[in-house]
């Protein structure tokens, strides 16, 4: 969609539905937007269209899914009706209720500079319950528990409710996992004694104080939001839900709730997002105005038409039928690959074709796939042409070691009561503090209920381990000092000098280390950007806008892979389906389209997740702009071993008239049949033999009958003829699948051919 210029007329460029959607302003709101639909621009105008109607910008509450989108939302706002869009409360759910909190935790009984435990710090705190209760930690897996406890909160189980709940705990006897919810209490009980909050606890302590409703502040937030906008609804949570619904469904509440979504993006149902939350949108909001968004401003027509007839197949969704005004654009090629290995070169071979035809940029190519460890195969074969690529979703910048160590300081000057800042920095640099003294803290701290700063002038130890500890007491005192009295960067400089990091990464004298040194620089530049900025990006009545560090700290907790600054260099992309989404490049291939891998055998054995698998590819096909490739192989190793896959079925979902292919689906995956074969289709004729084999019926032959004149089948290669063999046994074999080198000589002492023709 062209862009115009929003200064002048901003809804002068929205088509009908797109304006009413905008400009219907009371009561709730449901938009229904299709890919490529403009989504961004509705709910961008709609927030403008609010402000210009005269509603203060500290009284809309716009949700994300990320920071980047927020920023962006309020960069597109400003060029409306400016400065003012910068008050708007736009940000993730985590961040804004975090904000929230900040001020009025104390209501909920926590401290309102609690900490923000990052997914480490959890499984940390995990371990050392698991280790207080003498719990093996390969039958109780840290990932597997924590999971468990984040499905709970993001679900409204508190640790009482679990231990309560029958069905809850005989699934964790089935995964001999019976203590999960005394696992579940200790956890609770040892953040909330850190003065810590998880991320799940930034939902679930935000419900908890809207629900509870101390001293009426429900009313208080309902006044303060008159306006609700959401958005990517379909990937909301349960918990996420029920605290919009306080925020719009009580007696004090306008109503006045939008969100803007596409039930046939849900995909992150492993997250916990839920597909119910936008079905049963009209049955919570019976006066609710729906607005369809259907006309694709991205795709050309074979791609907008095969992914409604793909999306069609799913049994519960909001109907609609995306369409397309652009002219032209390629049909969708389809790829049959003999192996995984092939589908890789097949598909490097393809790009270098492609950036010389269409004049693409690789930046402008990606690489979609189901699972990320199926890019080995395509990185192998980027690589060996020479091909720049990047892997979308690489290490964060803020989870680099060096980063954690410094922001582990900046946390307990903070918050003293942060016990896993405190454990990851006590002994680092090195000060002979070990883990016989770490553990007789943690147990006085656990015996008496407190946190481990409390307990180190406690502790009884001898008089060098004594000293040690409070030669760390007064480096923290000093950094404590510094974070209460200075700005962010006064006081981060500090912090990171007394901490000695610089100094020991100096001492290595090595490049490694330098880098390392360069990161922690680059820090203290974002921190000093930071103080320096003076936009502000809340409400007015919120008092916690200085630049301080746990501010700083508190942006940053809340950061996600899509907030992180991509480098501008042209590249390749590969990556997930998932983290596709919401992109979007001229050409896209989807590959590894196979029964068992996409959609996942996982899925195979229920419907509403066979139903997530169908949306997933039906997102990863409207990534594409105007070149769409499909691409599987017959064959590929998984675990060791080769095994046999048919194409799938979502292939056989889409009509030929919208396919590049000579394939048909319908019948068991066959190994490629010769180019003729296409010319005979075309024609309306059959050809009188073809040498195609299912490659679950591959038997191979014992060497000692292979003669020179066969017709044979390799599985790797295809079909071909065995031209000659010499005397050390190996054979000359023209293969028919093969172009630029079909000669090609094999041992027969270790080929696996099937002979097909005598």
């Amino acid at each position: 969609m062209q862009e115009i210029d929003m200064t002048t007329d901003y809804l002068s460029g929205l088509n009908d539905v797109q304006r009413q959607a905008v400009t219907t302003l009371d009561g709730p709101v449901m938009v229904i937007a299709g890919p490529g639909s403009g989504k961004t621009r509705v709910l961008t105008y709609r927030i403008a269209h609010l402000l210009k109607s005269g509603i203060p910008p500290w009284q809309i509450l716009a949700l994300t899914f990320t920071n980047k989108a927020a920023r962006e939302m309020k960069e597109r706002i400003e060029r409306v009706v400016g400065g003012d869009a910068y008050k708007v409360w736009a940000g993730t759910f985590h961040s804004l209720f975090a904000r929230i909190l900040r001020v009025e935790a104390h209501r909920i009984d926590y401290p309102n500079d609690f900490s923000i435990y990052d997914t480490d710090d959890s499984k940390s705190v995990i371990k050392e319950v698991l280790k207080s209760m003498s719990l093996n930690t390969k039958e109780y897996n840290v990932g597997a528990v924590r999971s468990r406890i984040s499905s709970a909160k993001s679900n409204l189980i508190t640790p009482k409710l679990y231990a309560k709940n029958e069905e809850m705990l005989e699934h964790d006897k089935m995964n001999r996992r019976p203590m999960t919810h005394m696992i579940y209490a200790k956890y609770v009980a040892k953040c909330k004694r850190a003065g810590a909050m998880d991320f799940d606890d930034l939902l679930l302590q935000m419900f908890k104080l809207l629900y509870t409703n101390p001293d009426n502040i429900r009313a208080k937030y309902q006044r303060q939001f008159s306006h609700v906008l959401v958005d990517e609804f379909q990937d909301t949570n349960f918990l996420q839900y029920e605290i919009l619904k306080l925020f719009s469904i009580y007696p004090d509440s306008k109503h006045n709730i939008c969100i803007v979504g596409d039930d046939a993006q849900s995909i992150y149902s492993f997250r916990g997002a839920t597909i119910e939350n936008i079905l049963q949108f009209e049955r919570d909001f019976p006066e609710v105005k729906t607005f369809k968004l259907e006309q694709n401003y991205r795709s050309t027509r074979h791609i907008v038409a095969a992914a409604n007839e793909v999306i069609a197949y799913n049994r519960r969704q909001i109907k609609k039928e995306i369409w397309t005004d652009k002219e032209g654009g390629n049909k969708i090629k389809v790829i049959k690959a003999m192996t995984d290995s092939e589908e890789g070169k097949r598909i490097a071979d393809l790009i270098i074709e492609q950036k010389h035809r269409y004049n693409l940029a690789n930046k402008e190519i990606a690489i979609l796939y189901r699972t990320n460890a199926q890019s080995r195969v395509f990185e192998e074969h980027l690589r060996r042409y020479n091909i720049p690529y990047r892997i979308y979703g690489g290490t964060s910048f803020y989870q680099r070691k060096e980063i954690k160590d410094v922001i582990a300081y900046m946390r307990l000057s903070i918050n003293s009561k942060d016990d896993e800042a405190l454990k990851r920095i006590i002994n680092y640099p090195r000060r002979g503090i070990g883990q016989t003294t770490i553990g007789k803290l943690t147990t006085l701290a656990d015996d008496n209920e407190v946190s481990l700063w409390n307990c180190l002038s406690q502790i009884q130890l001898n008089a060098g381990s004594k000293k040690k500890l409070g030669g760390f007491v007064t480096i923290m005192n000093y950094c404590q000092g510094k974070a209460k009295t200075e700005n962010a960067y006064k006081a981060a400089l500090a912090i990171v000098k007394r901490s000695g990091i610089i100094d020991l990464l100096k001492s290595e004298n090595s490049i490694e280390a330098q880098n390392r040194i360069d990161n922690i620089n680059a820090l203290l530049d974002g921190i000093q950007e930071f103080t320096e900025d003076d936009v502000l990006d809340a409400g007015e009545d919120i008092d916690n806008q200085e630049r301080t560090l746990a501010n700083f700290l508190q942006t940053i907790s809340l950061m996600t892979d899509a907030d992180e600054e991509k480098e501008n260099v042209d590249t390749i992309t590969m990556l997930s389906v998932h983290a596709a989404k919401g992109l979007e490049y001229k050409s896209v291939f989807v590959v590894g389209l196979e029964e068992n891998l996409f959609p996942s055998y996982m899925s195979l054995s229920s419907p509403d997740q066979l139903d997530e698998e169908r949306r997933l590819f039906y997102v990863a096909i409207t990534r594409a702009e105007s070149i769409l490739t499909l691409t599987y192989a017959n064959s590929r190793y998984q675990y060791g071993q080769m095994r046999f896959n048919d194409p799938s079925r979502f292939l056989d979902e889409i009509s030929e008239s919208n396919l590049e292919t000579t394939i048909t689906f319908k019948k068991k995956a066959t190994f490629d049949e010769p180019k003729i074969l296409g010319n005979f289709k075309k024609l309306g004729k059959a050809p009188q033999k073809t040498l195609a084999i299912d490659p679950k019926d591959f038997r191979p032959n014992d060497k000692s009958e292979i003669k020179v004149g066969q017709k044979i089948l390799h599985l790797k290669f295809g079909e071909g003829e065995v031209l000659s063999i010499d005397d050390r046994k190996v054979a000359t074999i023209r293969f028919t699948s093969l172009i630029n080198s079909p000669e090609k000589r094999i041992m027969l002492d270790y080929a696996r051919l099937q002979i097909l023709e005598n």
